[in-house]
């Protein structure tokens, strides 16, 4: 069982590179099987097509992506709590950058193959999400905030990190490999979106 495991999990690894640079129609099942170090026979064992290995892939990314949203209690602190997700979303980028841009590549194109799960499983977690901002918002802990801006503006801005690595480091010669860049990026994006929502009560 850890040897199937460790070859399915090696082949989605491989595909991701893969996918991350060429995309789905620029990859073929014979460089997966290469840089996943199976057969072309043996890798068939476990997806029966380059497509199910492509969304396996983005459906593994999916469930990643979305953790540090998902640990979010309608009891913490809404500033700690949102502060501490956009450190985790920076973090995802400067640990995954692949997985970022293959995710983004695959929104850009219309989501063709994983359309359903967005319009599922994630709408469902977003939806629910929205509505404990919502409640924080009513309880006076937040200012007012449509709830889904403010996730899209989180996604957008912590994502831009690995999306637009390269304009970055055209612009800045850096980028989150560097550690002090990094932490700078969090404080930065961090301190922009908290200080627009935290509350303020009119005087």
């Amino acid at each position: 069982m850890k040897q199937i495991e460790a070859k399915h999990t090696a082949i989605l690894d491989a595909a991701l590179g893969l996918f991350s640079r060429a995309g789905l129609h620029g990859t073929t099942v014979e460089q997966i099987a290469e840089d996943a170090g199976v057969s072309k026979t043996n890798l068939f064992y476990y997806f029966a097509s380059k497509e199910e290995i492509y969304v396996a892939v983005l459906s593994r990314l999916l469930d990643e992506w979305l953790a540090p949203l998902r640990a979010i209690e309608p009891d913490a602190d809404p500033v700690v709590a949102i502060g501490e997700y956009i450190r985790r979303k920076i973090l995802f980028s400067r640990t995954q950058p692949a997985a970022s841009r293959l995710f983004c590549l695959e929104i850009v194109q219309g989501a063709p193959l994983l359309k359903r799960e967005l319009e599922t499983s994630l709408k469902q977690l977003v939806d629910a999400k929205a509505a404990m901002i919502r409640g924080w918002t009513a309880a006076g802990k937040l200012a007012p905030v449509d709830p889904h801006h403010l996730i899209f503006a989180i996604w957008a801005t912590t994502q831009h990190y690995a999306d637009f690595a390269g304009q970055i480091d055209a612009l800045l010669g850096t980028g989150l490999d560097d550690e002090a860049f990094a932490n700078a990026a969090a404080e930065n994006v961090s301190r922009i979106i908290l200080e627009g929502i935290r509350f303020r009560p009119i005087p």
